[in-house]
């Protein structure tokens, strides 16, 4: 049984957000409200449920242990009982999901990176299969998402493409994606039918919003340059490419997509402050070493995560010992909601296993 005390100081901390929302506070302070009463909303509605439930099946059984209740009465109470003690049983597992630690950043729209590891053209052609995948996977959640940066490959694909994913919970769900991704296949331009092995990786950083983190403009040197194009096409002719470096961590980010400077500084900006806020978040995260230990991998993004096997119609994901033969769907971005739901059901079943809720 879940502690009563618990789910009532969660109630009652809802209805304090309700009434400090309610009493004008200031902009950012109401941001931060808003931030956490939709992040309890859901829960709260599953605590009500479960209470309620709970105090039907008591009604119940009090009917049942009643020597005054008829003989038919006593039988529909036992047909009542029974269902709610199924639905009691679910519904606490629903909460004690709900109660487990929260990643912050589960809420946030992401930051997307795709590089070409080892392999050369091939790589690149990957690269450019896994943008493409989570581009249809992101079409099919409704959100939307805004190339930042893009480097071809030579034959096709993608060097290194970044860009912005937004929409509801995308980085509670894009987040298991961080990693190397293999892929075993025979390339195109390979003409003895031999299988490679190629690799490219994936990053999948939570975009900051003004209130995680605080970026001065004195912190930042910004330089702008030429755009230069592959092979000396469309070379702008005007310094509208931005450099931006942030001094006190030494991060630097260029893009130079668009042909106005003031478009590429902003998305430079955008892609700053998430590389930022995802440095600040795994410093953190090194510090608490047993939240790192319960989470599915260790999130390094030189760990191999998954292989893609061209011959065998195989995924395998190497974290939770997961074999799917439905390549086609996955990397077509229909098929790859089966693998992220079962990385968020074993992360799950790791906190739960670890918690005392």
């Amino acid at each position: 049984m879940l502690a009563r005390h618990k789910l009532d100081n969660l109630l009652d901390r809802f209805a304090e957000i309700e009434h400090m929302m309610s009493s004008n506070p200031d902009p950012v302070s109401y941001v931060k409200l808003s931030r956490e009463y939709a992040g309890l909303g859901p829960l709260v509605e599953k605590i009500r449920a479960l209470i309620k439930a709970e105090d039907e099946l008591e009604g119940a059984q009090s009917l049942i242990s009643d020597p005054e209740t008829d003989a038919e009465m006593r039988e529909l109470a036992e047909m009542e009982r029974d269902e709610l003690s199924e639905s009691v049983e679910h519904l606490t597992q629903n909460v004690r999901i709900g109660l487990l630690p929260k990643d912050e950043a589960d809420a946030n729209d992401a930051i997307l990176e795709v590089r070409a590891g080892t392999g050369g053209d091939e790589a690149a052609l990957f690269a450019g299969d896994l943008f493409r995948m989570y581009q249809r996977y992101a079409e099919l959640q409704g959100w939307k998402v805004e190339v930042l940066s893009a480097s071809e490959g030579e034959v096709g694909g993608f060097k290194e493409i970044i860009a912005s994913v937004s929409g509801e919970n995308v980085f509670a769900r894009m987040k298991f994606e961080s990693g190397v991704h293999r892929v075993q296949r025979v390339p195109a331009t390979e003409s003895g039918g031999r299988i490679h092995t190629s690799a490219a990786t994936v990053a999948v950083l939570p975009q900051a919003e003004d209130v995680d983190i605080d970026v001065q403009d004195s912190d930042l040197r910004i330089d702008t340059f030429r755009a230069s194009g592959a092979g000396g096409q469309h070379v702008n002719t005007t310094d509208s490419a931005v450099r931006i470096t942030h001094m006190p961590t030494g991060i630097v980010v260029a893009v130079q997509d668009e042909r106005s400077q003031h478009k590429n500084k902003a998305r430079a900006m955008q892609l700053l402050r998430a590389r930022i806020y995802d440095e600040e978040r795994e410093r953190a995260a090194s510090e608490r070493t047993e939240a790192r230990r319960l989470q599915v991998g260790s999130g390094d993004r030189s760990e191999r995560i998954r292989t893609y096997n061209f011959p065998q119609g195989r995924v395998t994901d190497h974290r939770i010992g997961l074999t799917l033969y439905k390549l086609e769907q996955i990397i077509a971005g229909e098929g790859l909601s089966e693998v992220i739901e079962s990385l968020i059901l074993d992360h799950q079943a790791n906190l739960l296993a670890s918690e005392e809720v």
